[in-house]
């Protein structure tokens, strides 16, 4: 789907997807679970003003779906699904009060409470990935600051790893990059394997930003468990110590050290399973 296309073009996208799962034959069908970039009005199945969709404003995706397909529709912001899956089936089943993060292009994240997604007032909660800790820091696609989006998300490493490359630093990613000299999150996790320096102060740096971040989640929810997934999770995968131990340091609630923190059941498919958990 190009994000940057035009409504018609992301809806076209969308049917299409649909038909491909369906194969012709709609028989048997009793609902429709779409995942999409918030914000989104999940009562309504409206997607509102997604940063990171920025073909979709004000679009009434579950009303148009179900003028083609008479079935249960719902539409709910992407990290919620996520996050509602691994509270039922995955990583977090059995804890009652679940923060979830997807890191990835973007970081998008979901709460769920005694098994329902927490949606807040409007039905646009949970948009922890906006969250800024840092007033001075660079501009976010949303508009603020400092969003732990555009300093943590693998897009946001991957742009810091060119910038330093940029001012003459030596890295192994310049030789694993190639002739198109694209840098990506996989590239970066390469090069920290192979004991890359550059990588790996970014990546520990990196790291202290997601657990600065996560300490104020663990303040303000005081969750049961948080739960990481998404394309970019991996990067981070050596450092889940690094987190603990950090989020332990610097977190208010002197309890902060019994949170677990764990890596989600659903990698690729956790937008599969997500759909599926918002028709059950």
């Amino acid at each position: 789907m190009n994000s940057c296309g035009s409504a018609e073009d992301g809806w076209k996208s969308v049917v299409s997807a649909i038909a491909e799962v369906l194969d012709g034959d709609p028989e048997g069908v009793q609902g429709i679970g779409i995942c999409a970039p918030g914000p989104l009005d999940p009562k309504t199945g409206v997607i509102l003003n997604p940063p990171n969709l920025p073909c979709w404003r004000n679009f009434a995706l579950a009303a148009s779906l179900q003028k083609l397909y008479p079935v249960l529709v719902r539409v709910d912001n992407d990290a919620n699904a996520a996050a509602l899956a691994e509270a039922r089936w995955g990583a977090a089943r059995g804890y009652r009060e679940v923060f979830y993060a997807t890191i990835g292009t973007g970081i998008g994240t979901g709460i769920v409470i005694d098994g329902k997604i927490f949606h807040g007032r409007t039905g646009s909660a949970g948009e922890g990935g906006h969250i800024s800790i840092d007033y001075r820091g660079p501009i976010c696609r949303c508009g603020k600051r400092g969003c732990i989006e555009i300093l943590a998300s693998g897009t946001a490493i991957a742009r810091r790893a060119s910038d330093l490359l940029v001012t003459g630093m030596k890295s192994s990613i310049t030789d694993l990059a190639g002739n198109d000299g694209a840098i990506t999150g996989e590239i970066i996790a390469k090069a920290y394997v192979g004991g890359d320096r550059l990588a790996s102060d970014l990546l520990r740096e990196t790291a202290d930003m997601l657990a600065l971040w996560l300490s104020n989640m663990i303040d303000l929810l005081d969750p049961d468990v948080i739960v990481i997934g998404g394309g970019a999770a991996a990067l981070y995968a050596a450092f889940f110590e690094r987190l603990r131990e950090r989020i332990k340091e610097i977190t208010l609630n002197p309890r902060a050290h019994e949170v677990p923190i764990l890596h989600a059941r659903y990698g690729a498919d956790a937008g599969v399973a997500g759909g599926a958990a918002l028709c059950v």
